[in-house]
């Protein structure tokens, strides 16, 4: 007879138990996290996002009696690391009340900096003294995490202990799945928080919300209506100092990989029963399990980096020539794959996802374009465009763009824009992703299946990138990308 709990996964048999009961999340998982370690302390990724977003947690009291410690390989005094919390905590602490002043004084003067490996046993060694439940955020490099939790075993960790890995998550596929069999020795799936800060409660909910809960848009929200769907994440910043990471990493694993696979997912699954964590999930899962990339489609993956050029009143320099790149890579700063869901629901419907840098115009928004009406009457003059709803984020905007009866002439079509601000929560991006740590809530976090699910989808990809088979284009920094890719045109 066979187990209900196993699975076979990609030719692997494999233990669904703990992805597939309700009655397998840990019953302390709902204990708060008493003591927050960050390892990688002193690098910027802790300064900048990961601190400020802590702090306005605090402020609004919802990470009482934390207590924060600092760990990393710079030979910091607990001085040094509290003057790091002073300066991210300095615009928290402007706009609090006595209440929130006084809580992020206590965490910050209770607050103290370790100098250790992170990759040898004294990193066990300081856990076992801190307080549980503990919360390890790993603020490092990917290849450094895997090393770190190495270096851990299930009897060095207290009780309810979390993992929070930064993406991306693994380096491909295979990477992926040999850290989530080393997470899986140490804490229950429900106590690893897999980090995509772009995927805050304000982005998820918003999605969410307006496909379910608006009677209007659910039944066309199929491809009987929908022609073609874009997520797209275009940036005018340049490089700004990243090339140790990004050259390694490039806009596809970086933004597509990491972030806008997520996205597609949450504007094409279908409705859950609950928000639980296990049918939101779930339901992700089944869209990244039907998703791929059709290779031998034309146009169906495309990449270019950029070159020197003009963005406002900033000069870019040529990627290629940027302090710490490797030209010979040959490191996409633009990406853009179409993605195909094999589903009822979506089948013929492309996903068109895109992400680059040092591009003229800054544009985060998912748009879903509407087929044509079936028949227009005879005698209407103008453009007939398509419906098109757009969502933006950050800000996070609502747009739906309709065909209507234009001034002056009322057989003529025009273009009319109905558009609402979509509600922002009260914290930042790291703050939202803390406060499901600190409360034991993986909603929000990537499963381990969906994280090797998006490798998978990418993968042809870069082999053939590798191979060369998709040339790598140019576009002048401050531009709309390559002249040749519809979509630096505003369309797909």
């Amino acid at each position: 007879m066979r187990d209900r709990h196993r699975d076979k996964w990609q030719g692997e048999e494999v233990d669904t138990h703990s992805l597939a009961e309700h009655d397998t999340i840990p019953a302390e998982a709902d204990t708060r996290v008493k003591t927050l370690l960050i390892l990688g302390a002193s690098g910027d990724l802790t300064g900048r996002l990961l601190l400020p977003g802590l702090a306005r947690l605090i402020r609004l009291g919802r990470a009482d009696g934390l207590k924060l410690v600092g760990a990393g390989s710079d030979d910091w005094t607990d001085e040094q690391w509290r003057e790091r919390v002073d300066g991210a905590f300095a615009a928290a602490l402007e706009k609090a009340d006595d209440a929130g002043r006084a809580s992020l004084q206590q965490v910050r003067d209770n607050s103290s900096y370790h100098l250790i490996d992170v990759t040898q046993d004294g990193l066990a060694d300081l856990v076992q003294t801190l307080e549980g439940p503990v919360a390890l955020y790993f603020a490092l490099p990917p290849a450094i995490s895997q090393k770190a939790c190495s270096a851990l075993g299930p009897d060095s960790l207290p009780k309810s202990t979390r993992l929070v890995m930064e993406k991306p998550f693994g380096t491909d596929q295979a990477s992926a799945h040999s850290l989530n069999d080393k997470l899986a020795g140490l804490v229950p799936e429900q106590n690893i928080h897999r980090v995509d800060h772009f995927l805050g409660k304000a982005t998820v909910f918003n999605i969410l919300g307006l496909r379910f809960a608006n009677r209007i848009l659910e039944p066309v929200w199929n491809n009987l209506h929908i022609e073609k769907v874009e997520v797209i994440f275009d940036e005018d910043l340049a490089l700004e100092n990243r090339a140790r990471y990004y050259d390694g990493a490039g806009a596809l694993r970086d933004m597509i990989q990491s972030h806008l696979l997520h996205v597609m997912a949450l504007l094409a699954l279908n409705a859950p029963s609950t928000l639980h964590e296990r049918d939101l999930r779930d339901h992700i899962g089944s869209i990244l399990r039907a998703s791929s990339v059709d290779l031998d489609s034309p146009g169906s993956s495309r990449r270019a980096r950029y070159t020197a050029g003009t963005i406002g009143d900033r000069q870019i320099p040529d990627y290629a020539a940027e302090p710490g790149v490797d030209p010979s890579r040959g490191t996409e700063t633009l990406a853009e794959v179409t993605v195909s869901i094999n589903n009822e629901r979506w089948s013929g419907v492309p996903f068109v996802l895109r992400s680059g840098k040092a591009l003229g115009v800054k544009r985060k928004e998912a748009v879903i374009t509407f087929r044509p009406v079936s028949h227009l009457p005879v005698g209407f003059t103008g453009q007939d465009a398509p419906t098109k709803l757009r969502i933006g984020f950050g800000p996070d905007t609502l747009q739906l763009e309709l065909d209507v009866n234009g001034p002056g002439d009322i057989f003529s079509l025009d273009r009319a824009t109905l558009s609402a601000d979509l509600n922002e929560t009260d914290l930042l991006p790291y703050g939202e992703v803390l406060d499901g740590v600190l409360a034991g809530d993986p909603t929000l976090s990537v499963r381990g299946d969906t994280a090797e699910d998006c490798w998978r989808i990418v993968e042809p990809v870069l082999r053939a990138w590798s191979e060369d088979r998709v040339p790598l284009e140019e576009y002048p920094a401050g531009s709309g990308g390559p002249e040749s890719w519809p979509s630096s045109h505003g369309r797909a």
